[in-house]
């Protein structure tokens, strides 16, 4: 292969040297890489999981891939924009199991078996089985950490997986341990979100990752507005739980690596009761009139207001119908806030509520409202990742139609 044929159309493995095409069918001539050409069998036996569930741990923890992330995630975790489909570590429960353990999205859980101990939000996924937990396998000590205890920093999803190996394919058994899940009561929390500027954020992070360290939990991800490059926003998300809340110390550190600790950041702060704000607004102009943005906030204490204040920051919402809300406690919005979407399709930053509008005005069969959602706003064209997400949402709005029929 070279890189003009690359460029020109995507080729498939393997292509022999000077061929045009690449074969469709690998060994469809009947030779294999052995010395005498032949392929070989190894018939072995079947041997259960190393580690079953038990009473003590009654779940099967299994680990992969996301959908927009590769390994270790060395490359693909310093883009902020390939986290748009899953934004943070999760740990995904059937509903089911997510009721009889009285759990809501967002609890804080510890995952614990005979190796290690890990503090992780739990989410509700209709595609886990019962008595099944699924927790991606690139949650590494980077994004997902903490502290023991005892004072020893956690590793991520490492902690648990089983260091057990196939004897003939050296195959690692990192999809299957068995492991207990329950409720972790840790009341005092903290978010805090920030756009960056481009020459700093990589150094931020790292420094934010030293004090995962401070925290029973911490999680520590970059994200991004979207934008194709050299346009695309830089942000970090620094997400932390313990029992109290931690020394100013902690906290002053935190708020400087977020630049959330100049003269002109709003403020609030009740040490008796564990509470700390710090908001950070902006300028900018749309349509010639001026808008005051949300670019960076703490959270200490009382994280309710986190959704509706998320939403404002990523999506550079107009800010200044929120005046004092931003520092008060509680959940609900003074003025309702409006989310742009859940991202579907990374390549071309497009949403699930500008898919699904697009699909209200589409008939036909399912082929023609995918062809038709393909040539209007481009998702599913570029990687594909997104094209069963996609599929999924066709048939949907198909069903919406008819129903509604």
């Amino acid at each position: 292969m070279s890189y003009p044929m690359l460029e020109a159309a995507p080729r498939q493995w393997p292509l022999p040297q000077g061929a045009l095409k690449g074969r469709a069918r690998l060994y469809e001539d009947g030779v294999f890489p052995t010395p005498d050409g032949r392929a070989r069998f190894v018939n072995v036996s079947y041997k259960p999981v190393a580690e079953p569930r038990s009473a003590r741990y009654p779940f099967s923890l299994t680990t992969g891939r996301l959908r927009d992330q590769w390994h270790g995630m060395s490359r693909t975790g310093t883009l902020g924009r390939l986290f748009g489909h899953v934004s943070e570590p999760v740990i995904a429960l059937n509903p089911q199991d997510m009721r009889r353990k009285s759990l809501n999205n967002g609890d804080l859980v510890q995952v614990n078996n005979q190796r290690g101990s890990i503090l992780v939000p739990v989410q509700s996924s209709e595609e886990v089985a019962l008595n099944q937990a699924f927790l991606a396998m690139h949650w590494g000590e980077e994004f997902l950490s903490g502290s023991s205890a005892t004072g020893e920093r956690l590793t991520g999803v490492n902690a648990l997986t089983s260091p057990v190996y196939c004897a003939d394919s050296k195959q690692p058994e990192f999809k299957h341990t068995a492991v207990r899940v329950t409720k972790a009561d840790m009341p005092w929390n903290l978010l805090a979100v920030a756009w960056v500027s481009d020459d700093t954020v990589l150094a931020s992070r790292q420094a934010l990752q030293g004090l995962m360290r401070e925290f029973a939990f911490a999680s520590c991800v970059p994200f991004s507005d979207g934008a194709a490059a050299p346009h695309a926003r830089s942000g970090l998300l620094f997400r932390a739980a313990r029992e109290e809340a931690p020394s100013d110390a902690v906290l002053n550190r935190l708020e400087a690596l977020l630049q959330l600790d100049g003269s002109d950041i709003l403020r609030y702060a009740d040490k008796k009761r564990g509470q700390r704000r710090a908001i950070r607004r902006g300028e900018n102009e749309t349509d010639g009139e001026p808008q005051t943005l949300l670019t960076g906030f703490l959270l200490a204490g009382d994280t309710r207001a986190q959704s509706w204040i998320t939403t404002l920051l990523k999506e550079s919402l107009p800010a200044q119908a929120y005046g004092r809300a931003l520092l008060q406690p509680g959940s609900t919005p003074p003025v309702p806030v409006v989310s742009r979407g859940h991202q579907v399709c990374a390549c071309f930053n497009v949403t699930d509520v500008a898919i699904q509008a697009h699909l209200k005005s589409c008939d036909g069969p399912l082929a023609d409202r995918m062809a038709s959602l393909q040539a209007t706003l481009k998702c599913g064209t570029n990687c594909g990742s997104c094209v069963p997400q996609l599929q999924g949402l066709v048939r949907l709005s198909q069903g919406s139609v008819l129903a509604s029929v």
